[in-house]
């Protein structure tokens, strides 16, 4: 007996080849019958031999025939009809809808019969189902952001290294990010892409090279009958939000984009609900809080030609009742500007309600909008301030909002697969900014394999509100001397807000000097601590990550894409005409213009009361 079988006497030896236990049964059929083993042997393999050619003779003949009769047979099917071969709706190649709530799976066999006269598509109807649409941008935020966080949070929390964010969860692929004019985007002709499918210059708002305007996803489906929204934690007018609801040749005509984003623009109101901040572009300059450059008072235009309800603070918020006491169309500006970053935030949570609150509360808002209608709705989401703390190079900052952001993603995931509405949620970023690095070598000192989540930790307010405090202290104290401000500066902030204990002189120093410019100072304190590393204060060409519920028709966006191929995803998911969108535009700029030429329009600016206050069109509320 074999070592193995005296080690499993259950187990038989290894199993032989089929042409070893054939000759062996011949040679133990020879010796029972008396036979001379070698002399049987020789015979019957001789005659097998013969067997096995004239059979693979045969086979050879049969299966050379059936080829040349096949290949007559499509040629004249193709010949006499156009008609391709159906794509099962099931098969992600054909981009199908997915629904969250599908637990078990059906197949369903389908007969096409195919004529030269009949074309049964059995792709119809793939859009004829209604269906919700929540895109997430999360502004600035690049694959290090998602680094840095996942370990920041696994040390807050004493987790294991295999306990990560939902969003790593959902990776879906990679997203380039270039725009027409540089390999460096901003968030203008970043949201461009998404909302037209189309590549722009750096600051465009939904507008082309040549100041051509293009149709976005939200306005096509608005035309189509969904119902739409824009939730930011930035002011509206920001250069995502404005991309999706607005067309101005540059960025920073915010008092022109509040006007496009009520209504006054030239499609009319396309947006139902807009939740964030920005307050100060909504009132006129002769009103307390406005930043407004001209008189127009933009939320009475909202209110009272559109038909917008309003809210314009925390006690407004609270009476929407996170969405089930709340009418549409709605518009919620709760900070003048942009609103706290979320590690400030929290600790005035009684002024401003978070990302996942308002969020919440448009999914609700427009669940119960859309309950008995033909079509669902589009939402657009931005966890727009991870993007500033990227420009602040705010490590501490940074980990909060994308803790929330991720907590967001969660939120719509749960209600994806709750709702009975077919649904799908894509999110990525327009660019990641702050070139950040989870490692940093000290001039002159040899590389540390290690960074710092613990003293992320100990920080519990963003360099923004200690710049905000120190020159409150400062306006405040007025014939304070340098060392008693120092000496205020390093108990109060360095030591009581960011709990660092060892600030060199030389730090405390220049806080004390520029109160206005300490905003960089207080980031470098933390992050030359934390060991975190940032290559600059503005946005980098590196690609950023994309993230979905997933389902058939998101693979079209699987693996590394264009930016555009996203949005071009977003209209063809909700099966709306952007094109024709585009066309209209097109024309009512041209009218607009008279002739003009489009640069010299630019250079002129745009009046202040918007694109339709300017030609006299007065939409009518939709």
């Amino acid at each position: 007996m074999s070592p193995r079988s005296e080690r499993t006497p259950l187990l038989a030896d290894s199993p032989r080849n089929s042409e070893e236990s054939t000759r062996a049964a011949e040679e133990e059929d020879a010796a029972l019958h008396g036979g001379n083993a070698a002399a049987t042997l020789s015979s019957s393999n001789e005659h097998r031999r013969g067997v096995r050619e004239v059979l693979l003779f045969v086979w050879a003949v049969i299966a050379t025939a059936g080829v040349i009769v096949l290949a007559v047979i499509l040629q004249h099917r193709n010949a006499t009809s156009g008609t391709p071969s159906p794509i099962s709706p099931s098969d992600p190649s054909a981009g199908g809808p997915y629904t969250a709530t599908t637990t078990t799976t059906t197949t369903t066999t389908t007969t096409t019969t195919t004529t030269t006269t009949t074309n049964t598509d059995t792709n119809a109807g793939l859009h004829s189902k209604k269906r919700n649409l929540i895109f997430m941008v999360s502004d600035g935020m690049g694959p290090a952001s998602l680094s840095l966080t996942r370990s920041f949070r696994q040390h807050v929390q004493s987790l294991p290294a295999s306990d990560v964010l939902t969003l790593d969860a959902h990776f879906w692929g990679t997203s380039r990010t270039r725009s027409t004019n540089s390999l460096v985007t901003d968030s203008a002709a970043g949201a461009t892409a998404f909302s037209c499918g189309r590549k722009s210059y750096n600051g465009a708002i939904a507008m082309l090279d040549g100041h051509r305007p293009c149709g976005t996803v939200l306005e096509a489906a608005k035309r189509k009958g969904f119902r739409t929204g824009l939730v930011v934690t930035t002011d509206v007018t920001d250069a995502t939000p404005a991309s999706f609801a607005a067309h101005v040749d540059v960025r920073w005509q915010m008092d022109e984009i509040a006007l496009h984003e009520v209504g006054a623009g030239p499609l009319g109101r396309s947006v139902d609900l807009i939740l964030g901040g920005g307050r100060c572009h909504f009132l006129g300059n002769g009103t307390r809080g406005s930043c407004r450059n001209d008189d127009v008072d933009v939320l009475g235009l909202a209110r009272d030609r559109f038909g917008w309800a309003f809210k314009g603070d925390r006690q407004g918020f609270d009476e929407l009742q996170l969405g089930r006491n709340a009418t549409l169309p709605l518009l919620g500006l709760f900070a003048d500007a942009d609103v706290p970053f979320e590690i400030d935030r929290r600790n005035m949570a009684d002024v401003y309600p978070s990302l996942s609150e308002m969020a919440t509360t448009a999914l609700t808002v427009l669940d119960e909008a859309t309950k008995h209608a033909d079509h669902g709705f589009f939402l657009m989401i931005e966890g727009s301030r991870i993007d500033h703390a990227g420009h602040f190079n705010d490590p501490a900052a940074q980990v909060r909002e994308v803790l929330e952001y991720d907590k967001t993603f969660k939120i719509v995931l749960d209600y994806l697969a709750k709702s009975d509405t077919e649904g799908v949620l894509v999110a990525t970023s327009d660019h990641e900014t702050g070139g950040l690095s989870t490692a940093w070598q000290a001039p002159g000192e040899a590389p540390v394999y290690d960074w710092y989540p613990a003293v992320l930790a100990k920080a519990n307010a963003s360099a923004e509100h200690l710049t905000r405090l120190l020159n409150e202290h400062v306006a405040a104290n007025p014939g304070e001397s340098e060392q008693s401000l120092k000496d205020w500066i390093n108990k109060e902030l360095v030591v009581g807000r960011l709990g660092i204990t060892d600030a060199l002189e030389t730090e405390l120093a220049a806080l004390a000097a520029d109160p206005a410019g300490a905003n960089p100072v207080f980031c470098r304190i933390v992050s030359t601590r934390a060991h975190i590393g940032w290559s600059t204060h503005g946005h980098s060409a590196v690609d950023v990550n994309i993230y979905s519920s997933g389902g058939p028709a998101a693979e079209k966006i699987r693996g590394n894409v264009e930016n555009t191929d996203i949005g071009k995803f977003l209209s063809e998911y909700l099966d709306v005409d952007v094109d024709a969108i585009t066309k209209e535009l097109e024309g009512k700029f041209a009218a607009r213009r008279g002739g003009a030429d489009a640069t010299a329009e630019t250079k002129t600016g745009a009046a202040a009361e918007g694109f339709a206050l300017l030609s006299g069109h007065r939409p009518a509320a939709q």
